[in-house]
C-alpha cells in the first residue's frame, strides 16, 4: 500500500467516487442485503455485483489519487482496481469477467443467470466486500437479529435514565 500521496497511484479524476471509502462500504453493504433478499437469480446476480463495485470505488477512492486527464476513454473499474490493487488482480478479473451478465440482467434478459450463479456471486461479493474493509482498515460490525438498536425508538431505557 502506499505511503505517501505522492507515491498513490493515479487514476483519471472524473473516475474517482464523491463520497468517501467508509460510506461507499456502507452502501455496499446496503446492497448485499438487498441481494440477499432479491428472488429474481438475475436481480440477485445484479446486486451483489454493484456491491462488489462500490467496494472497489472505496478502494480506490482511499488509495489513488486522481490525474488530469480528458474523458474520451472509458475505463473500467475492475481495470483501475488492478492497477491501484495489485494484490486485489485476481479479485478484478473475476468481478470483470461478470459484469457482461450483470449488464444482461439488468436489460431484463430471462435465464441469463442461473441460480447457482447468482448465489456464487452474492458470496463472492460478501468476501470481496470483507477484503476491501480489512485493506483499509475498516471493520464491519453485523446488526444481530432481535435485539434493539441502540438509541432507536425500540431501545431498552438505560437504568436510572428517568421515564419520559
Amino acid at each position: 500500500m502506499p505511503t505517501s500521496p505522492a507515491q498513490a497511484p493515479t487514476v483519471p479524476a472524473h473516475v474517482l467516487p464523491h463520497r468517501t471509502p467508509a460510506q461507499l462500504l456502507v452502501v455496499a453493504r446496503h446492497g448485499l442485503a438487498e441481494a440477499a433478499r432479491t428472488r429474481p437469480d438475475g436481480l440477485r446476480y445484479a446486486a451483489a455485483h454493484l456491491a462488489a463495485l462500490r467496494a472497489a470505488a472505496a478502494l480506490l477512492a482511499a488509495r489513488a489519487r486522481p490525474a488530469p486527464t480528458r474523458r474520451n476513454r472509458i475505463t473500467s473499474v475492475w481495470v483501475l482496481l488492478a492497477a491501484v490493487a495489485p494484490e486485489l488482480d485476481e479479485w478484478a478479473a473475476y468481478f470483470a469477467a461478470g459484469a457482461s451478465k450483470r449488464a444482461a440482467a439488468e436489460a431484463g434478459i430471462p435465464r441469463v443467470v442461473t441460480a447457482r450463479e447468482a448465489d456464487d456471486l452474492l458470496r463472492a461479493a460478501e468476501e470481496f466486500v470483507t477484503v476491501v474493509e480489512t485493506a483499509l482498515g475498516l471493520s464491519h460490525q453485523p446488526a444481530l437479529d432481535g435485539l434493539p438498536r441502540l438509541g432507536g425508538a425500540d431501545a431498552a431505557p438505560r437504568p436510572g435514565a428517568a421515564a419520559a
